[in-house]
């Protein structure tokens, strides 16, 4: 035994240098695989040790794992798996933990057996799952493995939360909340779950906002840094729902105002119809030196469609790719509205047929609708037949309202009954007060 305890002390010893430069050398591999500039080059190192015959060790997997989920190729992560199981490292909680991960990126049935053999499973292998399931949508079996774990952490609830969030079900997810800071488990939200619970509110009106407003008291009362991701989660919280106030007042606030926090506030005051502001606030953006991006045009499109600015819409327009930006769908949308609304309905039909992309369906919603407001069927019967073959009963039930209504202004009666017989066929319901043209925050 003694013998063995001095071996050992002999060889952790600095003094050791064949073992120093066996650690360095089996450390540098690893740290090669991390610093890699794009997967393919750590894949590139990882097959260099394999030909090297230099021992793997869970690092070294791990990194090149984490880095080849990137290619969301399946063979490419079977092939690791294989050899991962041919090295030993398939019980190595965070490797099979890092496998499992990789897989639900690229192919969520093998996800799903991997996690059912895994004889070892972390927490974080359980948050996995419950990501898993809300990238498929599959909501209620995610809500069934977070049930099921033996131990839950804060990271925990924040998975089930967000996928109630990213999937629409914004009250469960702010029901679930509710449950995690007042249950029995004593979990404290961290600034991930705050910003998940946010995005929420900000979807949710009047019940929202007081969400969010206590949300909001909790960091302050904790003393959390208004950094720049949570003071622009606040403030598209405060603008959706409405409360303006609360959004500037957090934006005084920021030390630091990023562009997301600038676009933010455009356009939620572009929403609220305060287009002036919203106008006001891009100049003073520019001035402050913080360049936009495209998101920040389409509020500032939204804001001279609110006021039929035409003229301000067309330099904006042009402003986009003078700014090395380029030019989206929703860009090209705010430009049919504006036109649209303003009643240069030929304007904005040469418009759509001299656009780069592809018009989308909330293009010619938004010229459809300006075609009824300004009683034109002849100009509405030049897409409309093309919108019908475009036309999604399940995502675009306006879209059959308003050709019905067109042509029953154009006194064509036989054909709104024809398209009205497809929305009982196809059981289409008209959503009250939806919009054609997307702002997307």
């Amino acid at each position: 035994m003694q013998a063995v305890a001095k071996l050992s002390n002999y060889l952790i010893k600095p003094t050791n240098h064949a073992f120093c430069w066996f650690l360095k050398s089996y450390n540098s591999w690893a740290a090669a695989i991390r610093s890699s500039s794009s997967p393919r080059k750590a894949l590139h190192i990882y097959s260099q040790m394999h030909r090297q015959s230099v021992p793997f060790d869970s690092f070294s997997v791990l990194f090149t794992l984490k880095s080849c989920t990137q290619l969301h190729n399946h063979a490419t992560i079977q092939h690791l798996h294989s050899h991962i199981v041919k090295l030993g490292f398939d019980s190595h909680v965070y490797v099979a933990t890092s496998l499992l991960y990789a897989y639900v990126v690229v192919s969520f049935v093998n996800a799903c057996e991997l996690f059912d053999e895994m004889p070892e499973k972390s927490t974080v292998t359980w948050n996995t799952m419950i990501s898993g399931y809300s990238r498929t949508g599959n909501v209620e079996r995610a809500r069934v493995v977070f049930e099921e774990m033996p131990m839950r952490d804060v990271s925990s609830w924040c998975a089930m939360i967000a996928a109630y969030v990213n999937n629409g079900k914004h009250e469960l997810g702010l029901s679930l909340f509710r449950g995690m800071v007042m249950g029995e488990e004593g979990v404290k939200p961290d600034q991930v779950t705050a910003v998940v619970v946010l995005s929420g509110c900000a979807h949710l009106g009047s019940v929202g906002l007081l969400v969010g407003k206590s949300v909001h008291g909790f960091m302050v009362k904790n003393r959390w840094e208004m950094n720049a991701e949570l003071g622009t989660v606040l403030i598209g919280m405060y603008a959706k729902c409405g409360f303006l106030k609360g959004a500037e007042q957090v934006f005084e606030l920021m030390q630091e105002k990023n562009v997301m926090a600038w676009t933010a506030l455009i356009c939620g005051s572009a929403q609220h119809g305060y287009s002036e502001e919203a106008l006001c606030l891009f100049e003073t953006m520019q001035n402050a030196g913080v360049r936009p991006n495209e998101l920040t045009f389409t509020g500032v499109l939204g804001a001279c469609v609110n006021t039929g600015l035409v003229d301000e819409g067309r330099k904006y327009f042009n402003l986009i790719e003078e700014s090395g930006l380029e030019l989206r769908i929703q860009h090209y949308g705010c430009m049919v509205d504006l036109y649209g609304k303003a009643g240069l309905l030929e304007e904005a039909y040469d418009f759509i047929k001299n656009m780069r992309l592809e018009p989308n369906i909330a293009v010619y919603g938004a010229f459809l609708a300006a075609c009824k407001e300004h009683k034109q069927f002849e100009m509405a019967e030049r897409v409309v037949e093309q919108v019908m073959k475009m036309v999604k009963p399940e995502n675009d039930s306006g879209v059959y309202s308003l050709i019905a209504d067109l042509y029953v202004l154009g006194g064509k009666w036989d054909d709104a009954e024809r398209v009205r017989s497809l929305m009982v066929n196809h059981k289409v319901r008209k959503v009250r007060g939806s919009s054609f043209v997307q702002v997307d925050r």
